[in-house]
Protein backbone atom coordinates (compact mmCIF):
# COMPACT_ATOMS: atom_id res chain seq x y z
CA UNK A 1 0.00 0.00 0.00
CA UNK A 2 1.56 3.26 -0.57
CA UNK A 3 1.00 5.14 2.69
CA UNK A 4 2.85 8.50 1.39
CA UNK A 5 0.11 9.40 -1.01
CA UNK A 6 -2.69 8.08 0.67
CA UNK A 7 -4.66 7.88 -2.59
CA UNK A 8 -8.10 6.75 -2.92
CA UNK A 9 -10.90 7.20 -5.97
CA UNK A 10 -13.94 7.16 -5.58
CA UNK A 11 -16.27 4.88 -8.11
CA UNK A 12 -19.79 6.71 -8.38
CA UNK A 13 -20.11 10.16 -7.55
CA UNK A 14 -24.24 9.92 -6.85
CA UNK A 15 -25.42 11.08 -3.44
CA UNK A 16 -23.23 8.58 -1.67
CA UNK A 17 -20.47 8.85 -3.15
CA UNK A 18 -20.18 13.02 -2.86
CA UNK A 19 -21.54 12.65 1.01
CA UNK A 20 -18.53 10.56 1.17
CA UNK A 21 -16.64 12.90 -0.82
CA UNK A 22 -17.39 15.82 1.24
CA UNK A 23 -16.97 14.40 4.65
CA UNK A 24 -13.41 13.16 3.12
CA UNK A 25 -12.01 16.94 2.46
CA UNK A 26 -14.02 18.54 5.60
CA UNK A 27 -12.52 15.88 7.95
CA UNK A 28 -9.01 16.78 7.16
CA UNK A 29 -5.97 14.86 7.12
CA UNK A 30 -7.34 11.58 6.09
CA UNK A 31 -6.41 11.34 3.13
CA UNK A 32 -4.06 13.49 0.13
CA UNK A 33 -5.59 12.68 -3.37
CA UNK A 34 -9.33 11.85 -4.26
CA UNK A 35 -9.89 10.75 -8.13
CA UNK A 36 -13.80 10.52 -8.39
CA UNK A 37 -14.82 8.35 -11.55
CA UNK A 38 -18.03 8.26 -13.10
CA UNK A 39 -19.78 6.91 -16.53
CA UNK A 40 -20.84 10.54 -16.24
CA UNK A 41 -17.58 12.32 -16.67
CA UNK A 42 -18.87 15.20 -16.85
CA UNK A 43 -20.54 15.02 -13.58
CA UNK A 44 -17.16 13.94 -12.35
CA UNK A 45 -15.57 16.73 -14.02
CA UNK A 46 -18.23 19.23 -12.08
CA UNK A 47 -18.17 17.29 -8.42
CA UNK A 48 -14.71 17.53 -8.09
CA UNK A 49 -14.43 21.52 -9.56
CA UNK A 50 -17.02 21.93 -6.75
CA UNK A 51 -14.91 20.07 -4.26
CA UNK A 52 -11.43 22.11 -4.95
CA UNK A 53 -13.26 25.42 -4.63
CA UNK A 54 -14.08 24.74 -1.27
CA UNK A 55 -10.51 23.69 -0.41
CA UNK A 56 -9.65 27.65 0.76
CA UNK A 57 -12.48 27.04 3.85
CA UNK A 58 -11.19 22.81 4.32
CA UNK A 59 -9.05 21.32 6.74
CA UNK A 60 -7.32 19.62 4.13
CA UNK A 61 -4.79 19.78 1.08
CA UNK A 62 -6.16 17.26 -0.98
CA UNK A 63 -5.46 17.17 -5.01
CA UNK A 64 -9.25 16.10 -6.26
CA UNK A 65 -9.84 15.09 -9.71
CA UNK A 66 -12.14 13.03 -12.30
CA UNK A 67 -10.19 10.53 -13.52
CA UNK A 68 -10.27 7.15 -14.78
CA UNK A 69 -9.68 3.51 -14.04
CA UNK A 70 -5.81 3.64 -15.04
CA UNK A 71 -5.60 6.60 -11.76
CA UNK A 72 -6.68 2.89 -10.14
CA UNK A 73 -3.02 1.56 -10.27
CA UNK A 74 -1.34 2.83 -7.69
CA UNK A 75 -4.39 3.83 -5.56
CA UNK A 76 -4.64 2.91 -1.61
CA UNK A 77 -8.63 2.26 -1.28
CA UNK A 78 -11.45 1.91 -4.49
CA UNK A 79 -14.39 2.89 -2.28
CA UNK A 80 -17.29 1.94 -5.15
CA UNK A 81 -20.73 3.62 -4.91
CA UNK A 82 -21.98 2.97 -7.99
CA UNK A 83 -25.01 1.44 -8.76
CA UNK A 84 -28.58 0.96 -10.52
CA UNK A 85 -31.94 2.06 -8.95
CA UNK A 86 -34.59 -0.64 -8.87
CA UNK A 87 -37.36 0.05 -11.09
CA UNK A 88 -41.30 -0.19 -10.57
CA UNK A 89 -42.10 -3.66 -10.59
CA UNK A 90 -38.68 -5.10 -10.60
CA UNK A 91 -37.55 -7.76 -8.30
CA UNK A 92 -34.70 -7.57 -5.96
CA UNK A 93 -32.92 -10.79 -7.60
CA UNK A 94 -33.37 -8.99 -10.71
CA UNK A 95 -31.62 -5.85 -9.84
CA UNK A 96 -28.82 -7.54 -7.85
CA UNK A 97 -28.21 -9.25 -11.32
CA UNK A 98 -28.07 -5.86 -13.10
CA UNK A 99 -25.81 -4.42 -10.61
CA UNK A 100 -23.65 -7.70 -10.78
CA UNK A 101 -22.95 -6.33 -14.61
CA UNK A 102 -22.61 -3.10 -13.13
CA UNK A 103 -19.47 -4.52 -10.66
CA UNK A 104 -18.41 -6.86 -13.73
CA UNK A 105 -17.95 -3.30 -15.88
CA UNK A 106 -15.95 -1.89 -12.71
CA UNK A 107 -14.20 -4.37 -11.17
CA UNK A 108 -12.10 -6.01 -14.31
CA UNK A 109 -10.69 -2.59 -15.53
CA UNK A 110 -9.95 -1.83 -12.16
CA UNK A 111 -8.33 -5.22 -11.89
CA UNK A 112 -6.57 -4.22 -15.35
CA UNK A 113 -5.28 -1.15 -13.86
CA UNK A 114 -2.46 -3.07 -11.40
CA UNK A 115 -4.48 -1.99 -8.53
CA UNK A 116 -3.25 -3.70 -5.46
CA UNK A 117 -5.27 -2.14 -2.33
CA UNK A 118 -8.37 -2.49 -0.66
CA UNK A 119 -11.81 -2.28 -2.14
CA UNK A 120 -14.43 -0.11 -0.17
CA UNK A 121 -18.17 -1.20 -0.84
CA UNK A 122 -21.04 1.21 -0.30
CA UNK A 123 -23.24 -0.27 -3.30
CA UNK A 124 -27.08 -2.08 -1.92
CA UNK A 125 -27.05 -4.56 -1.42
CA UNK A 126 -24.18 -4.50 0.59
CA UNK A 127 -23.22 -7.46 1.79
CA UNK A 128 -24.14 -9.17 -1.51
CA UNK A 129 -22.14 -7.12 -3.34
CA UNK A 130 -19.14 -7.23 -1.40
CA UNK A 131 -18.87 -10.40 -1.75
CA UNK A 132 -19.80 -10.02 -6.01
CA UNK A 133 -16.85 -7.44 -5.62
CA UNK A 134 -14.68 -10.73 -4.44
CA UNK A 135 -15.84 -12.75 -6.67
CA UNK A 136 -14.72 -10.67 -9.15
CA UNK A 137 -11.98 -9.46 -8.24
CA UNK A 138 -10.30 -12.79 -6.87
CA UNK A 139 -8.23 -10.51 -4.30
CA UNK A 140 -8.11 -11.92 -0.78
CA UNK A 141 -10.95 -11.49 1.72
CA UNK A 142 -9.40 -8.97 3.70
CA UNK A 143 -8.90 -6.77 1.33
CA UNK A 144 -12.60 -6.59 0.05
CA UNK A 145 -14.59 -4.66 2.55
CA UNK A 146 -18.12 -3.64 2.90
CA UNK A 147 -19.41 -0.91 4.50
CA UNK A 148 -21.85 -3.57 6.42
CA UNK A 149 -23.65 -2.62 9.35
CA UNK A 150 -21.52 0.34 10.53
CA UNK A 151 -24.11 3.03 9.66
CA UNK A 152 -26.48 0.50 11.63
CA UNK A 153 -24.56 0.33 14.31
CA UNK A 154 -24.10 4.01 14.65
CA UNK A 155 -28.04 4.68 14.84
CA UNK A 156 -27.85 2.01 17.62
CA UNK A 157 -25.30 3.84 19.68
CA UNK A 158 -27.50 7.14 18.84
CA UNK A 159 -30.72 5.74 20.10
CA UNK A 160 -28.72 4.29 23.29
CA UNK A 161 -27.12 7.09 24.33
CA UNK A 162 -30.17 8.80 23.97
CA UNK A 163 -32.00 6.52 26.12
CA UNK A 164 -29.69 6.43 28.48
CA UNK A 165 -28.76 9.77 28.91
CA UNK A 166 -25.16 8.69 28.33
CA UNK A 167 -22.71 9.78 25.68
CA UNK A 168 -23.12 7.22 22.30
CA UNK A 169 -19.57 7.18 22.99
CA UNK A 170 -19.29 5.15 26.06
CA UNK A 171 -22.09 2.76 24.49
CA UNK A 172 -21.19 -0.18 23.56
CA UNK A 173 -23.36 -2.33 21.53
CA UNK A 174 -22.96 -4.12 17.36
CA UNK A 175 -25.53 -4.56 15.15
CA UNK A 176 -24.80 -7.57 13.43
CA UNK A 177 -25.78 -9.62 10.67
CA UNK A 178 -27.67 -8.49 7.01
CA UNK A 179 -27.75 -4.66 6.09
CA UNK A 180 -31.17 -5.72 5.93
CA UNK A 181 -34.22 -6.94 7.03
CA UNK A 182 -33.04 -10.03 9.13
CA UNK A 183 -30.28 -7.62 11.15
CA UNK A 184 -30.50 -7.65 14.87
CA UNK A 185 -28.59 -6.40 18.14
CA UNK A 186 -27.39 -8.93 20.07
CA UNK A 187 -28.59 -7.37 23.41
CA UNK A 188 -26.27 -10.01 25.68
CA UNK A 189 -23.52 -7.94 24.32
CA UNK A 190 -25.24 -4.80 24.66
CA UNK A 191 -23.08 -2.50 27.27
CA UNK A 192 -23.11 0.76 29.08
CA UNK A 193 -19.01 2.01 29.81
CA UNK A 194 -18.17 -1.86 31.32
CA UNK A 195 -22.16 -2.26 32.78
CA UNK A 196 -24.04 -5.41 30.88
CA UNK A 197 -27.34 -3.19 30.04
CA UNK A 198 -29.07 -6.72 30.94
CA UNK A 199 -27.91 -6.27 34.09
CA UNK A 200 -29.39 -2.79 34.13
CA UNK A 201 -33.03 -3.53 32.47
CA UNK A 202 -33.18 -6.22 35.52
CA UNK A 203 -32.54 -3.92 38.30
CA UNK A 204 -36.04 -3.06 39.60
CA UNK A 205 -34.38 0.19 40.64
CA UNK A 206 -34.74 1.97 37.09
CA UNK A 207 -37.74 2.13 34.62
CA UNK A 208 -34.90 0.57 31.96
CA UNK A 209 -37.08 -2.10 30.11
CA UNK A 210 -36.23 -5.03 27.26
CA UNK A 211 -39.37 -3.65 25.67
CA UNK A 212 -38.19 -0.19 25.09
CA UNK A 213 -34.81 -2.12 23.69
CA UNK A 214 -36.98 -4.23 21.32
CA UNK A 215 -38.43 -0.48 19.97
CA UNK A 216 -34.75 1.21 19.87
CA UNK A 217 -33.95 -2.03 17.93
CA UNK A 218 -36.93 -1.82 15.40
CA UNK A 219 -36.26 1.59 15.19
CA UNK A 220 -32.94 1.17 13.86
CA UNK A 221 -34.39 -1.39 11.50
CA UNK A 222 -36.37 0.56 9.91
CA UNK A 223 -34.46 4.04 9.98
CA UNK A 224 -33.43 3.84 6.08
CA UNK A 225 -37.13 3.36 5.25
CA UNK A 226 -38.37 6.49 7.53
CA UNK A 227 -35.36 8.57 6.04
CA UNK A 228 -36.34 7.53 2.14
CA UNK A 229 -40.09 8.29 2.43
CA UNK A 230 -39.42 11.64 4.08
CA UNK A 231 -36.20 12.39 1.74
CA UNK A 232 -36.19 9.60 -0.87
CA UNK A 233 -32.99 8.70 -0.49
CA UNK A 234 -30.17 8.15 2.38
CA UNK A 235 -26.76 9.40 1.97
CA UNK A 236 -25.43 11.76 4.49
CA UNK A 237 -24.90 8.98 7.64
CA UNK A 238 -23.40 6.05 5.08
CA UNK A 239 -21.47 8.82 3.86
CA UNK A 240 -19.32 9.52 7.02
CA UNK A 241 -19.31 5.53 7.66
CA UNK A 242 -17.62 4.95 4.52
CA UNK A 243 -15.22 8.02 5.88
CA UNK A 244 -14.68 6.57 9.26
CA UNK A 245 -13.55 3.25 7.56
CA UNK A 246 -11.39 4.77 5.11
CA UNK A 247 -9.54 6.14 8.02
CA UNK A 248 -9.30 3.02 9.97
CA UNK A 249 -7.70 1.87 6.79
CA UNK A 250 -5.11 4.65 5.92
CA UNK A 251 -4.44 5.40 9.41
CA UNK A 252 -3.36 1.78 10.40
CA UNK A 253 -5.87 2.46 13.81
CA UNK A 254 -6.94 -1.33 14.20
CA UNK A 255 -10.26 -0.05 15.25
CA UNK A 256 -13.48 -2.32 15.74
CA UNK A 257 -15.58 -1.47 12.87
CA UNK A 258 -18.75 -3.55 12.16
CA UNK A 259 -18.12 -4.29 8.61
CA UNK A 260 -18.93 -6.68 5.92
CA UNK A 261 -16.63 -9.17 5.63
CA UNK A 262 -16.42 -12.72 4.63
CA UNK A 263 -16.39 -15.08 7.45
CA UNK A 264 -13.87 -18.37 7.25
CA UNK A 265 -16.17 -20.67 10.19
CA UNK A 266 -16.74 -17.47 12.52
CA UNK A 267 -20.53 -17.95 13.86
CA UNK A 268 -20.65 -21.44 12.37
CA UNK A 269 -20.80 -19.61 8.80
CA UNK A 270 -18.44 -19.84 6.01
CA UNK A 271 -18.06 -18.02 2.47
CA UNK A 272 -20.82 -15.63 3.04
CA UNK A 273 -20.33 -11.80 3.57
CA UNK A 274 -21.94 -9.92 6.73
CA UNK A 275 -21.82 -7.57 9.09
CA UNK A 276 -19.65 -8.34 12.15
CA UNK A 277 -17.24 -6.72 14.14
CA UNK A 278 -14.05 -6.94 12.80
CA UNK A 279 -10.64 -4.85 13.84
CA UNK A 280 -9.30 -2.71 10.45
CA UNK A 281 -6.30 -1.62 9.32
CA UNK A 282 -3.71 -1.03 7.05
CA UNK A 283 -4.47 -4.18 5.40
CA UNK A 284 -7.90 -4.37 5.28
CA UNK A 285 -9.56 -6.64 7.92
CA UNK A 286 -7.03 -7.69 10.14
CA UNK A 287 -9.02 -9.88 12.15
CA UNK A 288 -12.89 -11.00 12.28
CA UNK A 289 -14.44 -10.40 16.08
CA UNK A 290 -16.60 -13.58 17.36
CA UNK A 291 -18.89 -12.28 19.97
CA UNK A 292 -20.02 -14.72 22.64
CA UNK A 293 -23.87 -14.75 21.48
CA UNK A 294 -26.70 -16.58 23.31
CA UNK A 295 -28.16 -19.60 21.32
CA UNK A 296 -31.04 -17.33 20.51
CA UNK A 297 -28.65 -15.03 19.17
CA UNK A 298 -27.06 -17.80 16.91
CA UNK A 299 -30.00 -18.98 15.34
CA UNK A 300 -30.82 -15.13 14.31
CA UNK A 301 -27.29 -14.86 13.13
CA UNK A 302 -27.64 -18.15 10.98
CA UNK A 303 -31.23 -16.93 9.52
CA UNK A 304 -29.34 -13.64 8.24
CA UNK A 305 -26.54 -15.79 6.53
CA UNK A 306 -28.88 -18.20 5.22
CA UNK A 307 -30.70 -14.90 3.58
CA UNK A 308 -27.27 -13.90 2.14
CA UNK A 309 -26.33 -16.98 0.48
CA UNK A 310 -29.74 -17.90 -1.16
CA UNK A 311 -29.42 -14.70 -2.82
CA UNK A 312 -26.09 -14.71 -3.96
CA UNK A 313 -26.88 -18.24 -5.36
CA UNK A 314 -29.47 -17.15 -7.22
CA UNK A 315 -27.38 -14.44 -9.25
CA UNK A 316 -25.64 -15.91 -12.79
CA UNK A 317 -21.94 -14.99 -12.05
Amino acid sequence: MNNDRRKVVLIGTGMVGMSFAYALVNQGGICNELVLVDVNKDKAMGEAMDLNHGLAFAKSNMKIYAGDYHDCKDADIIVIAAGVAQKEGETRLDLLQRNTEVFRSIITPVVKSGFDGIFLVATNPVDIMTRVTYELSRFGASRVIGTGTSLDTARLRYLLGDYFTVDPKNIHAYVIGEHGDSEFVPLSQVMLATKQVSEILSDPRNSYTADDMNKIEEQVRTAAYKIIEAKRATYYGIGMAITRIVKAILGDENSVLTVSAKLCGEYDSRGVFIGVPCIIGRNGVKEVLELSLTEDEKEKFRSSAKILDESFDGLKM
